[in-house]
């Protein structure tokens, strides 16, 4: 057992450091790209954001869609249903702007997700004067400058698509202690920095950018078809054509975040689920880095406790294993520095938290742990209240609404 200890002590070592260091290129590149002028590339751009319900929050997050300093865009509110709770919201703010709004009532989806049917149906119906696609969700609240910074990337020929990401903040509801929310917000953060300056990014449906040839010339919409994540299929569709994906910090989505237990665990297993489904290699590299981890802390317990049984040294083994979620940390550290240069008008919000991406950045990995075994359980997820089986990529079913 010790001998086993050493080895995947000494493996998980030399993966955290590095995660450390990866953690240092990656505040490096934030810092980089904040120091890039955004550019002038204007073409006309639909920015499409599917809504479904009335949630907290989503009056402010749709007027700031129509605040964006861009110069050349319209909007493209698009609902399942004409009775849907988002629809009085959207004709409000469409009475109240000078932007240019459209609202599109796509139907009810047939065994395809409800998301990606209302997508489908809002790039159906667009003329051809738009010569980019901006696709965006209604639970965020971007910036002035965002919409800028994430379209003009794409005047490079080369990059295939834009996008971001969110940061969940952590919110307390009904005067709890709001750490689940903080745990989710941790889970979050080691997502977004797995998106950097390389070939390995995938796009996020909250904030993705792409010009309508390419989307066109990829099969975006062939791709759609009986999916239900609208991301991760359209990351297929990138790849398979060999397109690449630009990864934009400047545009990371603040957004505040209040959970429960239970609905963190629906959210996080319904990720790595629709992960396991969309790309398996990426699943596969995570469960084993996950997996190993929380293997080597259960041998390390094992260890430590037979020595204290036995009246062995254990001071050592027990530093060699707090050695190992000491990485795990000074990576939260580093990507919540990065963080704080990318969102400064949230710092108020993000100080309270603080603690939070460094100090429970080591137990993620448990929690990513549980996610991966749900998702070799089921293939079931359940999504803004419909039930839905996951068959495969082109292939979904819908259980119930």
């Amino acid at each position: 057992m010790l001998i086993l200890f050493y080895i995947l002590a000494i493996q998980q070592l030399l993966q955290g450091i590095y995660s450390a260091v990866q953690g240092v290129v990656w505040l490096r590149f934030v810092r980089r790209r904040l120091a890039t002028h955004a550019g002038f590339y204007s073409p006309r751009v639909a920015v499409i954001c599917p809504c479904k319900g009335a949630d907290p929050g989503l009056e402010s997050n749709l007027q700031a869609l129509t605040h964006f300093d861009y110069p050349n865009y319209e909007l493209v509110f698009v609902v399942a249903k004409a009775t849907d709770g988002a629809v009085k919201t959207i004709e409000r703010i469409k009475s109240l702007s000078q932007r240019k709004i459209h609202l599109v009532i796509a139907g009810p989806p047939e065994d395809v997700g409800e998301k990606v049917s209302n997508l489908t149906k809002a790039v159906e119906g667009l003329n051809e004067a738009y010569d980019v696609f901006v696709f965006t969700d209604s639970d965020i609240a971007p910036s002035r400058g965002w919409l800028t910074k994430l379209v003009t990337p794409l005047n490079n020929a080369r990059v295939g698509a834009t996008t971001t990401y969110r940061w969940l903040i952590p919110v307390k509801r009904n005067g709890k202690s709001g750490l689940a929310s903080a745990v989710g917000s941790v889970w979050n953060a080691s997502i977004a920095t797995m998106l950097g300056e390389h070939a390995r990014n995938f796009c996020w449906g909250g904030g993705t950018a792409i010009r309508r040839q390419v989307f066109q010339e990829i099969g975006g919409l062939a791709y759609w078809q009986g999916a239900v994540s609208d991301d991760l299929a359209l990351t297929n569709a990138l790849r398979n054509d060999g397109r690449g994906i630009e990864f934009v910090p400047e545009c990371l989505a603040p957004t505040p975040y209040a959970t429960t237990w239970d609905e963190l665990l629906e959210f996080t297993n319904r990720q790595i689920i629709l992960t396991r489904v969309y790309s398996p290699t990426m699943w596969t590299v995570a469960a084993v880095t996950n997996a190993s981890y929380v293997l080597t802390s259960l041998v390390a317990f094992i260890v430590i406790l037979k020595q204290m049984i036995a009246g062995d040294v254990w001071g050592e083994t027990l530093m060699l294993s707090l050695a190992i979620p000491l990485f795990a940390a000074i990576k939260g550290a580093l990507r919540t520095i990065a963080v704080a240069d990318l969102l400064p008008e949230w710092k108020t919000q993000m100080r309270e938290w603080s603690w939070t991406w460094t100090v429970l950045a080591p137990v993620i990995p448990f929690l990513f742990f549980i996610n991966f075994c749900a998702s070799l359980a089921t293939n079931k997820i359940r999504w803004r209240g419909i039930r839905y089986r996951l068959i495969s990529i082109n292939q979904t079913q819908v259980i119930s609404r």
